[in-house]
This record gives structure tokens, sequence and C-alpha cells, in this order.
């Protein structure tokens, strides 16, 4: 549920009552779709584009990064079903896209014999509605009933629709849902799990299910059976299914908070759900065989063995179920200090698990052995990222992904315990000669040493004049690896200046204990490090304020809302994508509920307090010199409010504080629903970085 991170309640964000202390000129903004709102996004939009678009640049830079997300020869990537490879492909032409599949053989041979399955441009067409597909599920062992889920300009919420991909066609008598931020899943072929807005009282406070019904082919889903109900202050419940040859379970996954999971199997004699027995402090890979796949969040003291945090484990379902938890329990496998578990992928025989060591990927295979887990590690390419890109736990054979920041991606098979054979790989996007990637530390505040990578040009001179462009994340347990360089980051690099990525705590780069430094009352130290970043690449020589910029989006974006109100001297030029900025506010705009365990609880005396130190829109000061924001966000995003962009635009305005805003009326929390919109605001990233620090000013 990490996609959560990267945030219904709507009518409470808008007439919640509002303390003297939070008393806010602003609040009108939170309307998402007000006329007053909109008007003034309609103003702000032409003043900025008025700017970046009209640069000479612009059309170049647009164009550049377009044709390389509808480049053909890119990597057509696959999901592996029963041995068939799933791809959706977007282009010029398929600007929704396609979803199509081949054959296993067919794709690796280099000329795949695709078979259209769905052409979204076409439906998208036909029903006057501008779809975004965010995910399908098909049911094994055939994989031809499907369910599709489609999103209204690329929000969260969407619309749920049973297709036949046999007959390419919608199932007549098919499940079919309302739009709703919303989880179905298969019971079996003519039964599903399903979590939605059932009405008043069934979402959480978050604005996610709160309440599991199974639903049968044919009967009203007001009348069928509820399974589950969670507690109105849970981040939310979410059904899942586990269909494999060795057998199949469904059941719910209960969020207390981000954090932390309760898993509930289904009994489908007794038509309940079964509470296991497992800590809170989990997070659920997935079932192998019989067994629940679980990577801890705390250490585990359990029957005389302690189990350190970021450890993987297998535990036996039944003994879950009743009470027996330690009787099978297995360590899989134990990260050390520079270590941690990325990824895991269940496959049919055996488990995929990416492992980051000192952020760099490495690739491991685990199987069921008589003493445990037998866990060997893969030969892959070293000093790069390693993506586990599909694994079928109906066949032997799995995708991974090997790239760097200079290297482009390479995708892999294996197969029957085979060593990984290249199929396909990436043509350079640009031209790497000259370009050198460095890892380097930073001593932050408390001492502690931080991650950074640096992507230059071999002979930069270190005499402070390179422009240089500084990416953060730090929160949700995400990590930053190395990944080839496309969007921005390429536009950047080809323009000449230095991009660098900073693994801040918060962060999963070094397993829980790197993420939980920095939650709540610690938040600080991410910012710190992040800090510390900064003034090591002007220590260094490669840069100084006047050529730095940062760069964040959502919990980055409050990341970098935080260093110009914080260390506005450091930078000049700070771009701020989907935000979260009001964070006295957070908890009650759409997600934000869900993300207290990350920053704390507002409402709390005593935690509002730390928040309130860092808060970006409470802390702007009339009387500080910023340097220019560049904010932008999406009407359509349901997970993060685009009223934090819009009030800090506004509050900046106000103290007359330059800032460039944008807002795309569609997008969901990416701000972009296709790869144009994609290339367009990458674009407009680009000319403001090269005007604030490349140019002469």
């Amino acid at each position: 549920m990490k996609n959560l991170a990267i945030g219904l309640v709507m009518s409470a964000a808008i007439t919640g009552a509002v303390s003297a202390q939070d008393e806010d000129p602003y609040i009108w903004l939170e309307d998402v779709e007000g006329e007053q709102a909109l008007a003034w996004v309609e103003e702000r939009n032409a003043h900025s584009l008025d700017i970046l678009e009209a640069d000479e640049r612009f059309n170049a830079l647009r164009d550049s990064a377009l044709r390389d997300y509808n480049a053909q020869d890119k990597i057509a990537y696959g999901k592996l079903l029963g041995g068939v490879v799933h791809n959706f492909w977007q282009d010029e032409k398929n600007v929704r896209g396609l979803w199509r599949r081949a054959s296993l053989r067919s794709y690796k041979s280099g000329e795949p014999r695709w078979i259209n399955l769905l052409d979204l441009d076409e439906i998208a067409h036909d029903e006057g509605e501008n779809w975004v597909l965010k995910g399908r599920k098909c049911l094994p062992p055939d994989f031809g009933r499907c369910l599709i889920e489609l999103s209204r300009g690329g929000g969260d919420a969407i619309v749920t629709r049973e297709y036949d991909a046999v007959m390419k066609r919608w199932a007549a008598g098919g499940f079919v849902t309302e739009e709703a931020k919303q989880e179905l899943v298969w019971l079996d072929r003519d039964t599903v799990l399903i979590g939605t807005d059932f009405g008043e009282g069934s979402l959480t406070e978050s604005g996610y299910p709160n309440r599991t019904k199974i639903w049968r082919r044919g009967y009203a889903l007001s009348s069928e059976k509820l399974l589950h109900e969670g507690e109105p202050t849970d981040m939310g419940s979410f059904p899942f299914a586990s269909h494999r040859a060795d057998g199949s379970y469904t059941g719910v996954l209960q969020y207390p908070d981000f954090f932390t999971q309760i898993i509930h199997i289904y009994d489908a004699e007794n038509e309940e759900m079964q509470r296991l027995d497992l800590p809170l402090a989990i997070d659920f890979k997935g079932i192998f065989a019989n067994d629940l796949i679980l990577q801890l969040r705390k250490d585990w003291s359990i029957a005389g063995q302690n189990i350190p945090a970021g450890a993987l484990v297998s535990v036996n379902v039944a003994d879950a179920v009743g009470g027996t938890t330690a009787s099978n329990l297995k360590v899989i496998f134990t990260p050390g200090d520079k270590n941690s578990i990325d990824a895991v992928e269940i496959g049919k025989d055996r488990m995929f698990l990416s492992v980051l060591e000192d952020v760099t990927g490495k690739l491991y295979s685990a199987k069921p052995s008589n003493t445990g887990w037998d866990v060997t590690e893969i030969e892959v390419p070293e000093n790069g990222s390693l993506g586990i890109v599909s694994a079928d736990e109906w066949s032997d054979a799995a995708f991974l992904n090997f790239e760097s920041f200079l290297q482009p991606d390479t995708l892999y098979t294996v197969e029957r315990g085979a060593a990984p054979e290249a199929v396909q790989s990436l043509p350079a996007r640009f031209a790497a000669d000259g370009l050198v990637t460095e890892q380097m530390f930073a001593a932050s505040a408390d001492g502690t040493k931080v991650p950074y990578f640096v992507i230059r040009k071999a002979d930069t001179e270190m005499n402070g004049s390179t422009p240089t462009m500084l990416y953060g994340y730090g929160g949700f347990e995400i990590s930053l690896t190395p990944t080839y360089l496309q969007g921005f980051g390429k536009l950047w690099i080809e323009a000449g200046g230095a991009y660098v990525i900073a693994n801040i705590r918060g962060g999963g780069e070094y397993g829980p204990a790197w993420h939980q430094a920095a939650l709540k009352e610690n938040r600080q130290r991410a910012y710190d490090d992040f800090i510390a970043v900064a003034e090591n690449l002007i220590e260094t020589g490669l840069t100084t304020p006047q050529h730095l910029g940062i760069r964040g989006g959502s919990n980055g974006g409050l990341l970098v809302g935080v260093m110009a109100t914080q260390r506005p001297d450091l930078f000049n030029a700070v771009i701020c994508a989907v935000p979260l900025l009001d964070m006295l506010r957070y908890h009650t705009l759409l997600a934000g509920a869900s993300w207290v365990g990350e920053y704390g609880d507002p409402d709390d005396p005593a935690e509002r307090a730390f928040i309130s130190a860092y808060s970006p829109y409470q802390n702007i000061n009339p009387e500080t010199d910023y340097p220019e924001m560049f904010i932008y966000t999406s009407t359509k995003d349901d997970r993060v409010h685009p009223g934090h962009a819009r009030k800090m635009t506004a509050r900046l305005m106000e103290y007359g504080k330059p800032v460039i805003y944008y807002e795309n009326t569609e997008g969901g929390h990416s701000a972009a629903a296709n790869l144009k919109q994609r290339a367009y605001t990458d674009a407009l990233q680009a000319v403001y970085a090269l005007k604030k620090l490349s140019d002469e000013e």
C-alpha cells in the first residue's frame, strides 16, 4: 500500500469548524471545483505559462521528453500470468494505452506477436470519458476474467468493471461498481470480495473503505453479507486474494494506521473472517503455499526467538489462525546494518528478494527446504538498481530489470533456476560519455552519515559555478535507488547541470530504523539530512546557493517547502510538486488522516507543537527573502489535496514573494494523466530551473 503515500471527506474539509488560532483567509481555495477557486487557478496558470511556456527553449524540451516517452524501441514491460506476458503500451497513437498479451516465447524472440485485448483510447472516445487505467486483476488459472479499474482523469477513485479477456469485451452480467476509492478481488469466478463506499459510515476518516462484503454474481450489492468492519479511525481495510496451484486464500488487510496491519483470512465454511495471531508492525508480502510472508517493521520476540526489524519471515496460515504462530515460524532473510529488503515478489516455486546494500541492488532467490529456506544470490550486474518486474505464481518464470543513472534498463528473464537471460535493453536516450556518477556521504546535524548520489560531467570544475538540482523524498519507507535518467533528469543533465539524489532518513534505504528515525517528533532529522547534503554540495565546490535548486513531490513537496522556509539562503530555485504544505490541516483533507502515523496528529497539543515548528504554510515570514518557488499540482489529485499548493501560493503572493503556480485540471497525484502531460510538466520544470540556475539574472 505504499502507493497511498506517493493521500474523501471533502465536506469536512470545507465546512469543518475552524478555531480562532486556525483562521485561514485562503480556506476557500480548498473548494476543489469551486467557481471562485477555479477562476483563481485559471488566472495563476495564465500568469505562469506566459513565463514558462513562452520561453524559447520550452518546445524543444517538451518534444525531447515526449520522443522518449512515445518511442517505439522502449522496453515493453510485462506482467507474467500463467506463462503469458501482459503489457500496457502507451505511445503517440495510444495516448491512454493499449492492453495486449503475447506468449513468453514470442516475447523473448524480440518480435512479440501481440494480441490486443483492450484499447483504452477507443473506450474513452466511445464513452466520452478521460479514462486512465489504474489496474486489472485477472482470475487464475486461465486469467480470462478480469476486474478492470478505471479512473476519471487519473485520481485514486475508480470504477471497476468485469472484462472477458477471451472474447475481448465487457462481460455480460459482469460486476460493475460506482466510482469510489475501492478494492475488489476474486473469490471465485462468480464471487468477489469488495471494500467500497457503501454509504454513510462505511469509510474511514481517511476516506478509504472500512467495510468488506461478499458479492455474488447477479445479486444486489446492498443486500449482500457484511464480512468485515474496521474502526473509523483506521486508515482502511482492503480485501486481498492469493490464488495458486498449491492453494487459495482470500481475506482482508486491515490498516489501523499506515505502518500497522491486521490480517484476516476468510473462512468459507463458516462465511466469516478470522483474525490472525500476529504482531501489528508487519508488512504483508503475500502467501507462498500455506505460508504468510511477512516483513517486520519492529523487533519480534516470540517463543524464545528475537527477530530483528527488517527481517523477512514465513508463518503457517493454520498456525496463525489457531494461535500457535510460533510452531512453524521461519526466518527467511535478516538484513545487516548496511542493507535492507527493498522488494519481495512471490513466484511458483520460489521467491525473489531485491536487497539494497548502501542503496545499490542485489538479488536473492529463496526456496523452501526441509530446514527452512535456502537463500542464494543471483548473479546480476552491480552498482545499479534491481527491480523485480514480475514473478509468475503459475509458471517458473520471472522478469528482472537492471539500470543505473547512466546505464539504460536491461530486462532479464529467469526460468527454471537458470541464470538471468537478457531479453531487451533500452537504447541510450542521452550521451553518457563524459558523465560520471559518484556516491558521497554528508554528516547530518546529529552526526549521521547520509548518502547521496551526484551525476555530473567528469570535467566539472569545482569552482561553485555548476547549476545543480537536488532531489529528495524522505518518507513512508520509500527508497530512492539509481534509475536511468529520463524526463526532467535527462533534460537537466543534457543542459549541462548536475543532478543529485539524497537518501535522507524517513526513506527505506537502510530498513525500518532509517524510516522510523524521522517519524513524528523526529521529522526534523529528515530536513537536517537534506540541509547537510546541500551544504556538502557547496563545501565541495560543486555549486553555490545561486546555482542550487531543489525538487520534490508529495512528501517530497513538503520537504522542499520546509527547505524554502527554513533555509532560504541555501537555494535559488524550488520545484514543489503535488505537495503537503499546511500540516496543521493535512489530516482533515482527503486521505490526510491516513498519514498521522508518519507526521503526527495536529489535534494533539503536544504533536501540534512539533508539527507547527516546520509546517511551511504557517512558517512563511513576510520579512524574509525567499527563493522563487515553482509549485504545481492537479485538480484531480484526490490523495494530496490541491488546497495545499493553492494556499501556499496565495500566502506567498500576499507577502509579495516570488512564486509560479501551475495546476493541471487532470492527472491525479502524478499531475499527469498521460505521456503528453508528463512531457509537458517535465519541460515546465526544466525551463524554470534553467532560468533560475543557469541564466544570468
